[in-house]
């Protein structure tokens, strides 16, 4: 029987078809950003902030419940039977832009791994329980853990494991942030900033209780910005402070006051790849947006329950495609937003 054949150009044809065909089949799909559920500013101002995303459960994130099976796995001491949020309180982003999450209200520490979708929840570190978590940072698969009521800092693995703890020099660690191979704790007790490295060797400290530059009252929240320089904010003085990489004093941000620019308790405080500096306000139950000198942009945010408003938030993180994660402690739920106006 003679073999049939196509024309050569038809060949050619159907051969690119089949190509196309098989690239599509193997090829991921790609995701669309969300709509936005509410911006900031109002129309017909142009828009800079949407909120895309509020957090309760894993399952708003994501992570499905054949995956949530796995998680029990994970996680170290006994669950309290509730896989929804609680307090959460403070939070971070590691290099590959997972979360880090401590829940005051459960006493544990979280980290939601974005790109494999697994939400691991440890109670303890080995046989350590956390007593009061308020702040984490992680570098490469260890977490820094601020145990503030217990007085240290808890370096642990991303698989629950105690590596070390950190006591010296502490009273009551309030945050944590990391530069390189520096790990900055606020010691709101002491007034002051210490600086540890990454084994746990105490580097030194800075500041004392007052008002003055370079002085603290009660700081609470750290960041570190691209360029290196650390943000502190001086809760009791209704301001953040900025210092450069050689711990030199550079600008102060906001004020104590009831208006705009200004704040009653300011609390989480990051920034983005364009310097725009966020601060969160948990009286005011806001999210102030600032640039790199102090100057007021945007306020975001009011005080409740709905999507876009807030009710005492306090840990605020941001990720390398700009999206910001706050904690909403009393709606139990973490809020994402992302900027998506012009530099």
């Amino acid at each position: 029987m003679a073999q049939l054949r196509w024309p050569t150009p038809i060949r050619h044809c159907l051969l690119a078809s089949l190509l196309v065909v098989g690239a599509n089949a193997f090829a991921k799909p790609q995701k669309a950003d969300p709509a936005p559920i509410q911006i900031w500013p109002s129309p017909p101002l142009p828009a800079r902030i949407a909120l895309i995303q509020t957090i309760s459960r894993p399952a708003d994130a994501g992570v499905k419940s054949s995956a949530l099976s796995k998680v029990a796995k994970w996680i170290t001491g006994t669950q309290t039977g509730s896989d929804g949020l609680v307090k959460p309180f403070g939070i971070a982003v590691d290099a590959e832009d997972n979360l880090c999450l401590t829940d005051s209200g459960e006493k544990t520490v979280t980290i939601f791994e974005r790109r494999q979708m697994k939400w691991l929840t440890f109670k303890k570190a080995g046989k350590l329980p956390f007593i009061s978590p308020v702040a984490v940072a992680k570098s490469g698969s260890t977490l820094f853990v601020a145990d503030s009521a217990a007085g240290r800092v808890v370096a642990m693995s991303d698989q629950g494991k105690l590596l070390f703890l950190i006591t010296n020099e502490l009273a009551r660690p309030a945050a944590v942030a990391l530069r390189k191979d520096t790990l900055f704790v606020a010691d709101s007790q002491r007034h002051r900033v210490c600086s540890y490295g990454l084994a746990g060797n105490f580097l030194g400290a800075f500041g004392e209780r007052g008002s003055a530059h370079g002085q603290f009252n009660f700081p609470t929240h750290l960041a570190v910005d691209r360029a290196g320089n650390l943000y502190v904010t001086d809760s009791m003085n209704g301001r953040v402070q900025v210092f450069d990489t050689s711990g030199a004093f550079k600008v102060e941000i906001g004020s104590l006051g009831d208006s705009p620019g200004h704040f009653s308790r300011p609390k989480g405080v990051a920034v983005d790849s364009l310097g725009h500096v966020y601060i969160v306000d948990g009286l005011f139950d806001n999210l102030q947006v600032f640039d790199g000198e102090g100057r007021l942009l945007l306020t975001v945010g009011e005080s409740g329950s709905r999507p876009g408003q807030f009710w005492l938030p306090n840990g605020i993180a941001i990720n390398s495609a700009n999206e910001i994660f706050v904690t909403d402690s009393y709606n139990r739920r973490l809020q994402v937003l992302k900027y998506i106006g012009q530099p």
